[in-house]
C-alpha cells in the first residue's frame, strides 16, 4: 500500500523523525541536518508572518543558492504560502514586470520593492521566533516559477499541485536517501523542482552555490553523489576538460545523469554515454507548465539517435501544423501534450495566455515522431529562420559549432537579408587565448552541416551566451543587433 501524502509544512519534521542526523543540505562542507533545518524552518517561517505573509499568498523569493533560500522556501510552505522564485540578481525592468503581475504580499531579496513589503536577505532570524512546530497546512500551489520568454511580458507559471507529496515517491527516478548535487541556479523551474522533490522524499542536497566543472566532479566522488541534474552547456564545460582530467574520474556513485531544459548536441551525448555508460544517462524533455514530458535513457537514445524519448505515463503527445492538422510520421511540426487531468490541470498562467488546440496545449516547440512514438526537437518556433525559404533551426547549427574544441558556446540567429529574407548569424565564444578565427570555423562547421544552414557571418564575443541554466534568449540577442542597423 502506498505511503499517504505528507503536507510539505510537515516533510522536513517527517524525515527528521525517521533520521533526526541525516543532512538535508551540505554548502562549503557545512551540513545542515533535517532535524535542524526543520526547527530553523519554524523560526523564519514565524518571522515571515510577521511580515504578512499567509496562507495562499504569493511570496516573491530572490536569493542566490544557499541555506537561506533552502529555510525561506520551506518556511513558506509551513505557512501554506507560494512561493514566487525569481533570480537574485534580475533586471529592474523584469523584476517590476513580475511584480506587477503576481502582487506578491511580501518581497524576500535585496532589491527594494516599492508598496511590497520587502524583507532583506542576510539577516539573521530573531530570537525571539519559536522554533517550536506549527499548525499543518497545505498551500493551494506548491510554486509559481516566472519565465521571461523568447519575448515580451514575463509570465508566471501557477502550479496546480497542491504542496504536499508522498516522501516515498521519488521523481524522475529519484530514490528516497538519495545524495543529489544541485549545479544549478534554483531561480530556474528544473533544479528548482528536481532539487525540492529530492528534499522530499529525504536526499541530502550538495549545493554547489555556483558551477564549477571540476569541482562537479569532484563534489560527486567526495559525497557519493547518486542523482543529478544537468544542462548541456555544463556536460560542455566538463568535457572541456580533456580527457587527462576525466580519467581521473570513474564517478562509482553516480547511479543517474539526468539533462534537460536545453538541446544537447548529439556528439557531446554520445561522448558521455561512452564514459559513464548509457543506464547512467538519461535525458527528460518537459515544460514547467506540466503539460507533458518524455524520457530516455542513453542506452535506448542510442537507437533512435537524437531523440528525446516517448511521452510519459500520465500524458499525451501529438504533433500539429500551423492549422491544427496533425502531421504524419516523421513531419516536423508543433508539439502538443495533453495531459490526463485535461487542460489546466497542470498549471495556469498570471500575465499570458495558453496555446491550445482543443484539448492540446504546447508552448511552442517544434518536433517530429518516428513509427515508435520517440519524438525529435527541432526548435522553438519563435527562433526558426527561414532562409530562402528552407527552415533552419538555430540549435542545430549551434551544435555543430560546439563541437568544434576551441568553442565554449554559441547562439544562432536570423538576421534580415535582401536577397535570402533572412540569414544564419552565429555569435560565439571561444575559449580564451584560442586565436580561433572565422574561416577555421567556417570550414569546421561545412563538414557537418548542408550547406544552406551554414553561418553568413560569424561574430565573437567573449560574454557567456547562455545563463547557468543552459537557456539562451536568441530573440534578445537578435533585437540588440537590430537596434544599431534601426539607428543607422
Amino acid at each position: 500500500m502506498p505511503s499517504p501524502q505528507v503536507a510539505l509544512s510537515a516533510i522536513l519534521a517527517h524525515h527528521a523523525q525517521g533520521a533526526p542526523s541525516r543532512l538535508a543540505v551540505v554548502q562549503d562542507d557545512v551540513g545542515v541536518s533535517y532535524a535542524e533545518l526543520d526547527a530553523r524552518t519554524n523560526r523564519r517561517a514565524r518571522w515571515l508572518a510577521s511580515q504578512g505573509a499567509g496562507y495562499g499568498d504569493f511570496v516573491t523569493v530572490a536569493l542566490p543558492n544557499g541555506l537561506e533560500f533552502y529555510e525561506t522556501v520551506f518556511a513558506l510552505w509551513k505557512l501554506g504560502a507560494i512561493p514566487n522564485i525569481v533570480a537574485a540578481k534580475l533586471a529592474r525592468p523584469e523584476l517590476e514586470a513580475i511584480l506587477d503581475i503576481v502582487r506578491p504580499r511580501l518581497f524576500v531579496g535585496s532589491a527594494p520593492a516599492p508598496g511590497i513589503a520587502t524583507l532583506a536577505p542576510g539577516q539573521p532570524v530573531p530570537d525571539r521566533y519559536s522554533a517550536d512546530s506549527l499548525p499543518e497546512v497545505v498551500s493551494p500551489h506548491w510554486k509559481a516559477m516566472t519565465s521571461g520568454g523568447s519575448t515580451g511580458r514575463p509570465k508566471v507559471i501557477v502550479d496546480a499541485m497542491p504542496a504536499q507529496w508522498n516522501p516515498e515517491e521519488g521523481f524522475l527516478l529519484q530514490r528516497p536517501g538519495d545524495v543529489i548535487l544541485n549545479p544549478g541556479p534554483l531561480y530556474h523551474n528544473a533544479p528548482f523542482h528536481c532539487i525540492s522533490m529530492g528534499m522530499f522524499v529525504g536526499a541530502t542536497i550538495v549545493e554547489m552555490g555556483r558551477f564549477d566543472a571540476l569541482r562537479a566532479l569532484q563534489l560527486i566522488e567526495a559525497h557519493g553523489v547518486n542523482w543529478v541534474t544537468m544542462v548541456p552547456t555544463m556536460m560542455h564545460r566538463i568535457w572541456q576538460l580533456g580527457p587527462e582530467v576525466l580519467s581521473q574520474f570513474s564517478l562509482p556513485s553516480l547511479r543517474m545523469m539526468l539533462h534537460m531544459a536545453a538541446p544537447c548536441a548529439p556528439w557531446l551525448k554520445e561522448a558521455w554515454i561512452d564514459w559513464l555508460g548509457g543506464e547512467r544517462v538519461w535525458e527528460y524533455y518537459g515544460t514547467t507548465e506540466g503539460i507533458g514530458s518524455t524520457i530516455i535513457s542513453g542506452t535506448d537514445w542510442l537507437a533512435h539517435r537524437g531523440s528525446v524519448g516517448r511521452v510519459r505515463e500520465g500524458y499525451e503527445m501529438k504533433i500539429l501544423d500551423e492549422a491544427g492538422l496533425e502531421r504524419a510520421t516523421g513531419e516536423v511540426g508543433e508539439v502538443y501534450f495533453r495531459p490526463d487531468g485535461g487542460p489546466g490541470s497542470t498549471y495556469h498562467y498570471l500575465g499570458s495566455a495558453s496555446k491550445r488546440v482543443g484539448d492540446w496545449e504546447t508552448v511552442g516547440d517544434l518536433g517530429s515522431v518516428d513509427e515508435a512514438g520517440y519524438l525529435y526537437l527541432a526548435d522553438r518556433r519563435n527562433d526558426l529562420i527561414i532562409s530562402g525559404g528552407a527552415n533552419i533551426y538555430p540549435a542545430e547549427v549551434e551544435a555543430a559549432i560546439d563541437a568544434h574544441p576551441a568553442v565554449r558556446g554559441s547562439a544562432v540567429i536570423g538576421l534580415p537579408d535582401e536577397e535570402w529574407g533572412a540569414r544564419v548569424h552565429a555569435i560565439v565564444q571561444p575559449l580564451e587565448d584560442s586565436g580561433l578565427e572565422e574561416q577555421e570555423l567556417l570550414d569546421f562547421v561545412a563538414d557537418r552541416l548542408a550547406r544552406f544552414k551554414l553561418p553568413r557571418s560569424i561574430e565573437f564575443t567573449p560574454e557567456p551566451l547562455r545563463d547557468e541554466a543552459g537557456k539562451v534568449r536568441r530573440a534578445a540577442l537578435r533585437q540588440a543587433r537590430l537596434e544599431p542597423a534601426a539607428g543607422a
